[in-house]
C-alpha cells in the first residue's frame, strides 16, 4: 500500500483521502502503525480532508499493536477537530485502551464522556469495555458494564460474556 502511494507521488497522480485511507487501512492491518501515523501526517499536514475512516484508521493501527498513549493522543486530537464524535469514534479509543488490563479506568472515563455527549453504546462498546476490566482484574465493574447492556437493550456478545466470566 505504501509503495503504491509512493508511486503516485512519483506519477505526479494527487493524492486523496480515499488513497491515503486505503494506505492506513492496509498498515492498521499489517501492524504498521508507524507508517499509518506517517500517512495520517501526510493527510494533517497537506490540503486533503481526513475523515472518520482516516482518524478511526489511525487509532486502530496504534491500538492493535498496545500504543494506547497514541491512540488516545489521536482521539484527543480528533475531539478537537471534529464537533460531534460518534459511537464508531469512542469505540476505537476505547478498544484501544481496553488491549491493556491496567488502562481500564481511562476506557472507563471515555464512557462517562460518552453519556455526557448522549453518545449511545453498543455491543462493541461494551464488550471492549468489560474486556478491560476483565484484563485488569476489575470483575466487579465488568459485572455492572454486563448488566448496564441489559438495561440499555444492548445486545451482548460472546465475547461480552466470555470477558464478564472470566473477571
Amino acid at each position: 500500500a505504501l509503495e503504491l502511494v509512493n508511486t503516485m507521488v512519483r506519477s505526479k497522480v494527487q493524492l486523496d483521502t480515499v488513497a491515503l485511507n486505503a494506505a492506513i487501512s492496509a498498515c492498521e492491518k499489517g501492524g504498521e502503525w508507524e507508517k499509518a501515523l506517517q500517512l495520517f501526517n501526510v493527510i494533517a499536514l497537506s490540503n486533503i480532508e481526513s475523515s472518520t475512516v482516516t482518524w478511526n484508521a489511525s487509532i486502530s493501527a496504534c491500538a492493535k499493536v498496545g500504543n494506547w498513549q497514541n491512540a488516545l493522543q489521536l482521539f484527543n486530537m480528533m475531539s478537537q477537530e471534529i464537533m460531534e464524535l460518534d459511537t464508531v469514534h469512542f469505540n476505537a479509543a476505547i478498544s484501544a485502551l481496553g488491549e491493556r488490563g491496567d488502562e481500564w479506568e481511562r476506557a472507563m472515563e471515555l464512557l462517562r464522556m460518552m453519556m455526557q455527549r448522549e453518545v449511545v453504546m453498543d455491543t462493541i462498546t461494551c464488550s471492549s469495555l468489560i474486556s478491560a476490566c476483565e484484563k485488569g482484574h476489575e470483575w466487579d465493574r465488568a459485572f455492572q458494564l454486563f448488566k448496564l447492556m441489559a438495561q440499555s437493550e444492548v445486545e451482548p456478545t460472546a465475547i461480552a460474556f466470555s470477558a464478564a466470566i472470566d473477571a
